[in-house]
């Protein structure tokens, strides 16, 4: 099980856009950790969402919490360092979406920021057995990427399980994000799977009082963690 500290991470793509930068404040002032970045680009995923400008406008705006950016296009390496200028923290993307996967790692630490895998519901962990040394996150997809409010595929759980393995045998500090219907309701059983970053769009931004659904989250995660008590 990881010792890094859990980490809730919701999605802007499910906040009022009228209003982000209020939107981002009371999110962070509520709790959580780290902003979301869902970009999609209506070629790898059919939706189009934003670009390195929200990015650089929030950091701008005043925001210093670490922005994780999900790339959910095609090809990524073009847009990797307006992104790292703009402000990123992580990028990750998905490996069918470079050509060059280990070079496209390369250029995400050549700019400055931490790199990470995304895998899809249906995409095999066979990536990791030669790029797990070079990254600092895997976010395993428990939806199909594409739109927010989708449900969680319970699926998810047992891909979860084995990257925790890979990860805690490897004995590196690497993130594992799962982003994809994560609810109060089911979190709990996501944390004990072995996940440490969590991001939530609607189930946070459909909320009138985020403090109180992402206290919720947390002390679910946090029973999650706790060690399984010995039987006799």
């Amino acid at each position: 099980m990881t010792s890094l500290a859990p980490l809730i991470a919701p999605s802007i793509l499910s906040a009022d856009f009228a209003r982000l930068g209020a939107e981002v404040d009371a999110v962070l002032a509520a709790g959580a950790d780290v902003v979301h970045f869902d970009v999609m680009d209506n070629h790898y995923v059919p939706n189009l969402t934003i670009g390195p400008l929200v990015c650089e406008a929030l950091r701008k705006h005043g925001v210093t919490a670490p922005i994780d950016v999900h790339l959910m296009v095609k090809p990524v390496d073009r847009i990797i360092p307006d992104f790292a200028r703009a402000g990123a923290s992580w990028i990750s993307f998905h490996p069918e979406a470079s050509e060059h996967v280990d070079r496209t790692i390369g250029l995400i630490r050549e700019h400055g920021c931490q790199p990470g895998l995304v895998f899809n519901p249906a995409t095999p962990l066979s990536w990791l057995e030669h790029t797990l040394h070079q990254i600092d996150l895997v976010l395993i997809m428990s939806v199909n990427p594409g739109f927010g409010g989708q449900k969680f595929i319970p699926e998810a759980l047992r891909k979860i399980e084995a990257v925790r393995r890979l990860i805690d045998a490897s004995g590196r500090e690497i993130r594992l994000e799962v982003d994809g219907g994560i609810k109060a309701d089911n979190i709990e059983a996501i944390a004990r799977a072995g996940a440490d970053t969590f991001v939530a769009g609607s189930a946070i931004f459909g909320q009138k009082d985020y403090g109180a659904v992402i206290g919720a989250m947390k002390q679910a995660i946090a029973a999650g963690r706790r060690p399984e008590p010995l039987r006799a």
